[in-house]
């Protein structure tokens, strides 16, 4: 309370809700747009000032301009939390996210991390300092007040962090889906993206659907997002690459959506 801070317009749900729990001020600010960061800040600053971005969008599959947020912080003296649930597990060495294969993980005061996602299991985690750490353990009520996770569950996800520091040849596997992808399945709305998170648009709750139907019965589990989860006129297929497809299915995947769009 007496805080403020601003965030994506493209944050996750899960994001917006915790920021209405903080009790702090709230204003979002235009995708990626540095200068609408700016202007929002500079206008409306009080207290301690946070901005929260996702380093990996999660339906549009684009990464925040991590150097140009971090230099902006440094300028306007604000403090960045980033949460990094869709690069854990396959961005960069070990998988260990974006920021740190940046070299950018002490700029930022808080680091979300997941145990779903690419870690294929359940729960999350913070990174922090061990001040930031020990107040979120005495003051964070849904922390305080939910069950803690069993223990089957912490040697899951341990488990699952050790596979992948073992295979490292999957995330190798996973970055060459992501070319072979982007290079043989054209689409008009297609947005090119260089990571797992791949989209097409199109426009129409009902016409996404079918879409996604016939994609069904060719072989491919491929989920619609409707409006109003996305703008109006930006429905979408969102498509979720694995380190495991073949370029067979990408090229399959290719005639289905020619096929069927």
């Amino acid at each position: 309370k007496g805080d403020t801070i601003f965030y994506d317009e493209l944050s996750h749900a899960s994001i917006k809700d915790g920021i209405r729990l903080s009790l702090a001020e709230k204003f979002s600010f235009k995708h990626n747009d540095l200068e609408d960061i700016r202007k929002k800040i500079i206008k409306n600053r009080s207290g301690n000032v946070f901005v929260a971005i996702e380093s990996l969008y999660s339906m549009d599959g684009d990464y925040a301009p991590q150097a140009e947020l971090v230099a902006l912080a440094r300028e306007l003296n604000f403090y960045l939390i980033v949460d990094e649930a869709h690069t854990t597990a396959w961005y960069g060495k070990n998988g260990k996210g974006w920021a740190i294969e940046s070299g950018f993980e002490k700029k930022f005061l808080i680091r979300n991390y997941t145990f779903g996602k690419g870690m294929g299991c359940h729960g999350a985690f913070v990174a922090a300092d061990a001040k930031i750490i020990d107040y979120m353990i005495n003051f964070s009520r849904p922390f305080i007040y939910t069950t803690a996770p069993p223990i089957h569950q912490i040697l899951v996800a341990k488990m699952h962090h050790d596979f992948i520091k073992n295979n490292i040849q999957l995330l190798d596997n996973l970055n060459d889906t992501i070319k072979n992808f982007n290079s043989i399945v054209k689409f008009k709305n297609k947005q090119v993206q260089h990571s797992p998170i791949q989209t097409i648009i199109i426009p129409g709750n009902e016409n996404v659907i079918k879409v996604s139907q016939k994609m069904l019965l060719h072989g491919f589990d491929v989920r619609p997002v409707l409006s109003p989860t996305v703008k109006i006129g930006e429905e979408r297929l969102r498509i979720c690459l694995h380190a495991s497809n073949t370029m067979q299915e990408i090229k399959a995947f290719a005639l289905g959506i020619r096929n069927f769009t």
